[in-house]
């Protein structure tokens, strides 16, 4: 019977470990700022957290979570900027994601990016939303643009902030879906 028990604990750990999500914030300038979760009605609350100036941190976000999160920086108001939006075990079990300029368009120092943790150190990213540089034509700029990124991975990295090199070149071009994609919705 211990045996057993042993193979059932063990199972459960493997499925929590094959569904986690995580958020990795990598702040790029030396300003300090906190990360504010929105989750959507009827999601679990996640709780803020700050990240010091050119430092990053980790959020573990639970199974199947959609929401945004924005940041704020050091000694402004607190005000939604650019959103970091995801859905994760959505459709067909990918995870969705999009940086979001719908709700305040002039935020230039928040949310910049968002890709694959796999992606961190590619040069070109793949499957990236955001811009290094805002205007872009991959940001999110009115409802039910093309411009919601999908990915099988389930651990996203946002940057945050700005860096000299954010006047480079974008050479990659995301593949791109719908949003009405996000929950299932195969016809507009």
């Amino acid at each position: 019977m211990q045996f057993f028990t042993q193979i059932a604990a063990f199972a459960v750990a493997a499925a929590t470990l094959a569904s986690a999500n995580s958020l990795t914030f990598i702040n790029q300038d030396d300003t300090t700022r906190t990360i504010v979760f929105t989750p959507t009605a009827g999601q679990p609350t996640v709780d803020s957290i700050t990240i010091q100036g050119n430092d990053q941190a980790k959020v573990d976000m639970p199974t199947g979570w959609i929401g945004n999160a924005y940041s704020v920086s050091e000694g402004a108001e607190n005000i939604p900027g650019m959103l970091a939006e995801v859905t994760f075990q959505g459709w067909n079990d990918l995870t969705y994601f999009d940086v979001s300029a719908i709700v305040n368009g002039n935020d230039k120092n928040g949310v910049k990016q968002m890709y694959p943790a796999s992606q961190l150190s590619a040069l070109v990213k793949e499957a990236v939303s955001g811009c290094l540089v805002f205007p872009c034509n991959t940001a999110y700029y009115q409802p039910d643009e093309v411009q919601t990124v999908t990915t099988k991975e389930t651990d996203l990295i946002v940057t945050l902030g700005n860096t000299p090199s954010d006047l480079a070149a974008r050479e990659a071009q995301p593949q791109l879906v719908a949003r009405h994609y996000v929950l299932g919705k195969l016809s507009a």
